[in-house]
């Protein structure tokens, strides 16, 4: 037998027999003063080695991820790529935009920082938020994320983010080796709801001038299926249960409330 397997068994030895000791004298109701008088070897020197009694506990590093986004006109697919990207870490830091940045390569948001830094904070998934984050992922920018915010890989949507000059904006952590990407949520973008915003605001133009209607006074079914739109995030029981806290329900005392509303354009007043 090696000479740390047979440490290893006296250590085990040693913890018994000073358990032992001191769950006899609670026991018998004797003081440390007792002890003191038989001459009870020191601690120190009774144990060899006190780190059995303190091991440190061999928790593995917290895995911190980056997202950034405008999170302008906040919707289900932005809601869904942070799920996902908290799904590949432990930690979810976001980046939120800067308006200039967003209007320099996209075009001016509808919302403003404060409102959208509002948003954001309030999903569940984000642990963190860096106000007026850059649109392209530089070199100084990534060395701060891995320097300063400790962050372990940059997360984006499968779908390409291009530059006004046509390169990638996540070009740089990609090569860092530092990247990993998610699946992008269909049939819902900022630019849909802005178009259709604007679509619905043309048809209130055409009901109140009584305009493409039955002779009835009521919309007229071609102008009403125009204005309507089929979402195509589909809520099925598994997706349900991946927005939810999973199996997890109320306890037997938790209060349960229920609120309603239409939730139409979400905002930081909804949350």
């Amino acid at each position: 037998m090696d000479l740390d397997h047979s440490s290893w068994m006296w250590d085990g030895v040693y913890t018994h027999l000073f358990g032992g000791i001191m769950l006899t004298a609670a026991l018998l109701g004797l003081s440390t003063s007792y002890f003191g008088v038989i001459h009870v070897p020191s601690l120190p020197f009774f144990l060899p080695d006190l780190g059995m009694f303190h091991q440190k506990k061999s928790g593995k590093k917290r895995i911190r991820v980056y997202m950034d986004g405008c999170f302008d006109l906040m919707h289900y697919g932005h809601a869904n790529a942070l799920r996902q990207a908290k799904a590949l870490g432990d930690e979810l830091v976001v980046g939120v935009v800067s308006d200039e940045e967003i209007i320099a390569n996209k075009g001016p948001p509808v919302l403003s920082m404060e409102e959208r830094l509002a948003l954001v904070s309030g999903l569940k998934w984000v642990d963190e938020v860096i106000a007026n984050a850059p649109y392209a992922i530089t070199e100084e920018f990534m060395h701060r994320l891995f320097n300063e915010h400790k962050i372990d890989y940059i997360i984006h949507g499968d779908d390409p983010c291009l530059l006004p000059d046509g390169t990638d904006a996540y070009a740089l952590a990609k090569k860092a080796g530092r990247y990993k990407q998610i699946k992008r949520t269909e049939g819902v973008s900022s630019t849909d709801i802005v178009g259709r915003i604007l679509e619905s605001s043309k048809d209130m133009k055409v009901l109140e001038g009584q305009e493409g209607s039955s002779p009835h006074g009521e919309p007229d079914e071609k102008s009403h299926a125009k204005g309507g739109h089929i979402s195509h995030f589909l809520p099925t029981s598994r997706r349900i249960v991946q927005f939810s806290n999973g199996s997890k329900g109320p306890g037997p005392n938790a209060r349960v409330v229920y609120i309603d509303g239409a939730f139409d354009l979400f905002s930081r007043w909804s949350c």
